[in-house]
């Protein structure tokens, strides 16, 4: 079963400019899946995956060979076991530019994305891809979220039903199997992609030790990140944290918030923001197990940051919108916190999440902050539980889970 995905037509726009196209992400979050059904006509677009020894081993000693064996229009999935590629694409496409020549796939995108930047640029169009957000679950339109738009309750959501969508995740066979249990998904995943793939990446000798790392970053999801503390709690130095947190950075595993930076006050906290783009793989991790304990627990409110942040990150990648610069949180040491600012044209957009029904104005109260802030402040929306959208004062709303 396929789910439309809504960076179908991001795809097309790129593929009508650009010999090649690029589409990285984690495992199994359907990159392949994307192209074969965005592109149907399966007589026209020949597909490789690099996955399989024999057809690996020839596109590293002889590229040349390997392009000649597989006509463009072409989809090589997993083309990071094969950077040498690369080289050989971009002589083939300086000959000819051709728009949608090459779709290349990949999990472990940071390994050859140097590549990619230096040798193909301005020859490729680059996209990323996530689970499936709330809209493509729903089958329902998507627009990036900002404060200012006109929200209308869409999927009515009780902190049960959205909190049994965190615990399981939005990895797409999560979502079309409603029988698979994510203990047996996750740890799978856990076991094929982290801890081989990426612990081989890193050249990490110690498996112990990087299982902790996994459950100790997971644990700290939705919280500022204090890489000597998560080094100390793993026993790694923060460096060796730190590198290990950039790789899952890259891989589409974690998104890191960076601080609102474009202000003239000195006291800001310099730490990012750790975000799982998957709850229910930070559920795994963490060991969290039913989605009612965790919704009573401690770290309710965090995952419910990282489920609706994780949302929002999709919606703009979705719509091939670069989020780099984008967004930012906002924290002094006077205690006063922006949950998310979202910049749009020289405006800045505060953003509360709220594990409530009912935000009352203490949920805005830092808000005017931002009236220092070099850029404009726009309206501000608390997303919460509430039931239906309603005006918090008159320049920002309570906006319910079900309306993003």
């Amino acid at each position: 079963m396929y789910i439309q995905r809504k960076i179908e037509s991001r795809l097309r726009y790129l593929s009508q400019r650009f010999p090649i196209v690029v589409v990285g992400g984690a495992r199994q979050t359907g990159k392949t899946t994307l192209v074969k059904e965005t592109f149907p006509d399966r007589t026209r677009v020949n597909y490789v995956t690099l996955d399989y020894p024999k057809l690996r081993e020839l596109a590293r000693t002889d590229p040349e060979l390997f392009l000649q064996s597989h006509p463009t229009p072409v989809v090589i999935d997993e083309i990071q076991n094969a950077p040498e590629l690369l080289p050989y694409i971009k002589i083939r496409v300086d000959e000819n530019r051709t728009p949608g020549q090459y779709y290349l796939t990949g999990s472990q995108m940071f390994r050859p994305m140097k590549g990619v930047s230096e040798s193909l640029a301005g020859r490729v169009g680059l996209l990323s891809l996530y689970g499936l957000s709330r809209a493509e679950i729903a089958g329902t339109s998507e627009t990036p979220f900002l404060p200012c738009k006109r929200f209308v309750e869409r999927s009515p959501e009780t902190v049960v039903s959205v909190f049994e969508k965190i615990y399981r995740g939005a990895m797409p066979q999560m979502v079309v199997d409603p029988e698979l249990t994510p203990d047996a998904y996750y740890g799978e995943y856990t076991q094929t992609y982290l801890e081989r793939d990426v612990r081989e990446l890193l050249e990490v000798r110690n498996l112990s030790a990087f299982q902790r790392f996994l459950s100790c970053a997971a644990a700290r999801t939705g919280q500022e990140l204090n890489l000597s503390d998560l080094g100390r709690d793993v026993g790694i130095d923060s460096k060796t944290a730190d590198r290990w947190l950039s790789v899952l950075a890259a891989s589409g595993l974690i998104f890191l918030l960076p601080p609102y930076s474009r202000n003239t006050i000195k006291r800001i906290v310099k730490r990012p923001k750790l975000y799982f783009m998957d709850a229910g793989l930070a559920c795994y991790l963490s060991l969290w197990n039913d989605p009612k304990t965790l919704e009573r627990s401690a770290m309710a409110g965090a995952f419910f940051e990282t489920y609706v942040v994780s949302e929002i990150v999709k919606q703009y990648s979705n719509a091939g919108i670069d989020v780099r610069g984008r967004f930012s949180y906002y924290r002094d040491n006077n205690g006063r916190e922006i949950d998310l600012i979202i910049a749009e044209n020289g405006t800045l957009y505060p953003v509360e999440i709220k594990k409530t029904a009912e935000p009352g104005k203490d949920a805005i109260r830092n808000f005017d902050v931002l009236d220092d802030m070099p850029d404009r402040r726009g309206p501000g929306a608390v997303i919460c539980l509430s039931p239906i959208p309603y005006p918090i004062d008159d320049a920002n709303m309570a906006v319910p889970i079900g309306a993003i």
